[in-house]
């Protein structure tokens, strides 16, 4: 007697250029990509803004803008760097107006987390006001390759591309800024003793 054995197979994951292009007519395939890209983008724009509201407000309309401009997306280079293109120059519209003003990273550090008791919240809330302030104190092209590489998760390629640099030169930003980040924080004092 033979037992037949069924596998469910499940399809892997649409790679994003695939889904980009069936975008242009496809809601649902929009809907994907806004699902797989949401968190960096609205990383990205609350590291910049330090604001909940204005945070959501450019995610908001850099993936309308990139409904609008889909067609545009040609997939020569990775959907995550061409969402993050229209997530910089959201910002830069932004911080042109008048009224609006870059401010610290403070609020993409201390988003609440219930996890920790109170000792050690107090402990994390310390070491994040530090490291706050010495990613405030940073050179902007350095803060900027942490933001796309750390907070928004683009590879080195995607986000020299986008900054206008190599790949070595924003490597080098990046080991510049953690050495930076090192030094003016106990996080030097922990490696040391490592």
């Amino acid at each position: 007697m033979r037992t037949a054995i069924r596998l469910e197979t499940t399809n892997p994951p649409m790679d994003d250029s695939v889904l980009a292009s069936r975008a242009r007519t496809d809601a649902e395939a929009f809907a994907e990509l806004y699902r797989r890209h949401l968190t960096r983008v609205y990383r990205y724009h609350m590291l910049h803004t330090g604001s909940v509201k204005d945070a959501e407000d450019l995610t908001s309309q850099t993936f309308m803008a990139a409904l609008e401009g889909i067609r545009s997306y040609r997939g020569s280079g990775a959907f995550a760097a061409w969402i993050m293109g229209i997530a910089m120059r959201k910002r830069l519209m932004f911080f042109r107006s008048p009224a609006q003003t870059e401010l610290s990273l403070d609020t993409a550090l201390s988003v609440p987390d219930p996890g920790p008791a109170t000792d050690e919240a107090a402990v994390r809330r310390i070491r994040l006001d530090e490291i706050r302030a010495a990613l405030i104190s940073l050179d902007p092209d350095r803060r900027e390759a942490v933001a796309l590489c750390f907070f928004a998760g683009l590879a080195y390629p995607e986000a020299a591309r986008l900054l206008g640099k190599s790949e070595a030169a924003l490597k080098m930003l990046l080991s510049r800024a953690l050495h930076d980040l090192r030094t003016r924080t106990s996080l030097a004092l922990e490696v040391q003793n490592d």
